[in-house]
């Protein structure tokens, strides 16, 4: 994210949102002592941005307790973001301070408008003036006379203008609806409709005499997404225009959406609502027409993340002065880079046969990408380059690094911000050439796995049905291969997370109170088909309208194949997972119960037609047109069949997965007489992480069930 950046704790300043300065030689830190500009090869030349007492306002005592900030074209002044509230999962509503730099003064900006209200401010291009939203209407501010001007009027909680709804934010990683034009005489933003789309109603019943409840704006599987269009308003005119989007109806979507360069017209992409069918189309704002300039269809889906920007699909990646941009697809069985330029002309730029993990820079002026990948091992991840002019990949992170590598670049693409983990070391912060990976300054933050702990071992196996999954283990201590020991399975097991990597702390679970190696535990987690590993397309959506049964067979049948060690007592299985690894330790119990004795399903979905439509429809279609598969791969159709221990667990105040999947479970479950154990949490949301002493209380019913229904140890 390019405008509003996290800023950064004193020397830690491994960050996908780092702030660099604009030549590249240095970043912005945050610290008790205020801002500083780092210098990261020559910490010596540190110097002070901005004082501690200078983000005092006015009248108080207090300084501003600041998150993120931006600099004024130009340098004269900063955006500071401070006093921020959470939004769904992230703190993206706050105010907004801006600091003049000749003066030394602090001025509030948005007075007038509601504490805490303003989001995604940004300064215009000349930086005479900053937008922002407020209550779902987009303002215009002008720095010198404060003098506010709102340029919508129609925002609610129902018309969404200048940012998303639940479902966008959550699924499409959008937050940041609107966008000034080049030369700061127009704003594009998004504009949502969701009169439509019902509440979904939270209830609280711990904070008042009177129960109440709280209102989430979710649409559900089988339901319409909210009406999405394009508008843009002339600040000049003081009109604002809809922009053509070719959508066939308003049954899409519009995740994407620039500026072209020469600030005539948009570029953005649509989607339709089954998510296989992509259009870029760009709009000339003076003929007010719009052409689909490219077109991709996928059986599946198309992901238009694509580990893109680290999930963020902001921003364009324009080459050749904005005639040509960076575009990545798995159209050719893997996840490549093409460039496409404006007349829908594609060039295909990684040849090789595997996965671009996500692109990470692009120098100019080398004509280079820098992106990430691991062609061999689909744990681990390293630095490559290609040169677009054509010609091979190669890559950069040293052959004799392994693990999983990761890269902050700076700008002029010199220098980059070094992090490795593995599974028995882990070091941060150290600075490296590129592309040379010379290093100029060593980790200042390093950490190995301790001799005392037990090592992370990765393994293969192949099951019967000849398919080859990547796993971990963690043996027990003092380990006999002659005895029997009980095995503890981590499962996730849907298409949004990877278990199996070799990374810093895989193999440790959180949720243990103890050391489970020392208890005499074998730990154990596999990958299935359907995990966003880089294993090719067909890896990946092979679970396509069979999620809750390719991946809970593959699960269970790798399970059969870690049975034949021989060292498994098969009598105490047991197997635990959150959110979609809530639902497939579920569907383990139902579907496979000779199999698993014990489950740990915490915030689950038990009933895939309760769940977001633009999750579940995009890898399982429409139930308007294949509901069986939605009913097939769902927990709550395998309720009566569960035979072993189960313990359920869920926040009551889950916006993602709503209490509501535990009630229905439960339900189930009554109905067959089948016993089980149920701790719910009261207001707690997803993470079930809020309140003084959730996240111990939470690790104790956890151990305590695990250790008293799959009792630990060799026999």
């Amino acid at each position: 994210m390019a405008l509003a950046v996290l800023l950064v704790a004193g020397a830690n300043f491994a960050s996908a949102q780092l702030q660099w300065t604009s030549d590249g030689t240095g970043f912005y830190s945050f610290s008790e002592d205020g801002i500083e500009i780092i210098n990261p090869v020559q910490p010596e030349k540190n110097v002070n941005f901005l004082t501690a007492k200078e983000l005092i306002p006015a009248g108080t005592s207090t300084a501003l307790r600041v998150q993120s900030f931006q600099v004024a074209p130009g340098g004269r002044a900063l955006l500071l973001f401070a006093n921020t509230q959470r939004v769904w999962r992230e703190r993206t509503r706050g105010d907004y301070w801006l600091f003049d730099q000749q003066t030394k003064t602090l001025t509030q900006l948005g007075k007038g408008l509601p504490t805490a209200s303003l989001m995604f401010a940004k300064f215009s291009p000349d930086g005479t003036r900053v937008a922002y939203v407020s209550k779902h209407n987009i303002y215009v501010e002008e720095l010198k006379s404060h003098v506010i001007k709102q340029i919508t009027t129609d925002g609610t909680d129902r018309i969404i203008n200048g940012t998303f709804d639940w479902a966008y934010e959550e699924e499409f990683g959008t937050q940041d609806g609107f966008r000034w034009s080049p030369d700061g005489t127009k704003i594009a933003f998004w504009k949502q409709d969701a009169r439509q789309t019902r509440n979904f109603l939270m209830i609280n019943n711990t904070d008042s005499t009177y129960a109440f409840t709280i209102p989430v704006e979710y649409p559900k599987v089988g339901f319409p997404p909210s009406p999405t269009r394009i508008w843009v308003h002339d600040l000049t005119k003081d009109r604002a225009i809809q922009v053509e989007d070719l959508l066939t109806t308003n049954d899409g979507y519009i995740p994407r959406m620039e500026w072209l360069t020469d600030g005539k017209g948009l570029i953005f992409q649509t989607l339709n609502r089954k998510q296989n069918e992509s259009n870029i189309i760009t709009s000339d704002l003076i003929s007010g027409k719009s052409n689909i300039i490219h077109s991709e269809r996928d059986e599946a889906w198309i992901d238009i993340k694509s580990r893109w920007n680290d999930g963020d699909p902001a921003g364009w990646d324009w080459l050749n002065d904005g005639k040509t941009f960076i575009w990545v697809s798995e159209k050719g069985g893997w996840r490549q880079i093409y460039t496409i330029d404006l007349t829908g002309k594609e060039r295909l730029i990684t040849k090789e046969p595997f996965d671009v993990i996500q692109i990470d820079f692009f120098d100019s002026k080398t004509q280079t990408i820098y992106y990430s990948a691991s062609p061999t091992n689909a744990t681990q991840k390293y630095l490559y380059k290609v040169s677009l002019k054509g010609g091979k990949s190669s890559r950069v992170t040293p052959g004799n690094i392994s693990g999983t590598n990761t890269y902050t670049i700076s700008p002029n693409g010199k220098i980059a911000l070094f992090n490795h983990s593995s599974t028995t070391s882990w070091a941060a912060n150290a600075v490296v050439s590129l592309p040379d990976h010379k290093e100029l300054v060593p980790a200042p933050q390093k950490a190995n796995a301790s001799a005392q702990d037990n090592k992370t071992e990765f393994f293969q196996v192949t099951t019967a049905d000849g398919v080859t999954l990547d796993g971990w283990m963690v043996k027990p201590k003092n380990f006999d291969p002659a005895k029997k020991y009980p095995v503890v399975f981590y499962v996730y097991g849907e298409p949004a997370s990877q278990t199996v990597t070799d990374a810093f702390g895989t193999g440790k679970n959180r949720l243990y109170m103890g050391d489970m190696a020392a208890d005499g535990y074998v730990y154990i987690s596999l990958e299935n088909r359907g995990a966003p590993a880089p294993k090719g397309r067909t890896w990946r959506k092979s679970i396509y309208r069979n999620i809750g049964i390719l991946n809970i067979r593959d699960q269970a049948m790798g399970a059969k194949e870690v049975f034949k060690w021989g060292f498994i007592d098969t009598a105490r299985v047991a197997v635990w997972g959150w959110s979609g690894g809530g639902a497939s330790t579920l569907n383990l119990l139902g579907q496979y119960p000779e199999i698993y004795k014990t489950g740990i399903s915490i915030a689950p979905v038990t009933n895939q037609l309760l769940y977001d439509n633009i999750y579940q429809e995009r890898y399982m279609g429409l139930p308007q047109e294949n509901e069986a598969d939605f009913l097939k791969g769902s927990a709550i159709s395998y309720a009566k069949n569960v035979k072993g221990n189960l313990l359920l667990v869920h926040g009551t105040g889950d916006d993602n997965v709503h209490y509501q999947n535990a009630e229905v479970y439960i339900n189930e479950l009554i109905k067959y007489n089948i016993p089980f154990q149920m701790m719910s949490y009261p207001n707690r949301s997803h993470s079930i992480s809020e309140g003084e002493g959730t996240s111990k209380h939470l690790s104790l019913i956890y151990t305590r069930f695990l250790r008293e229904n799959c009792p630990p140890g060799a026999q």
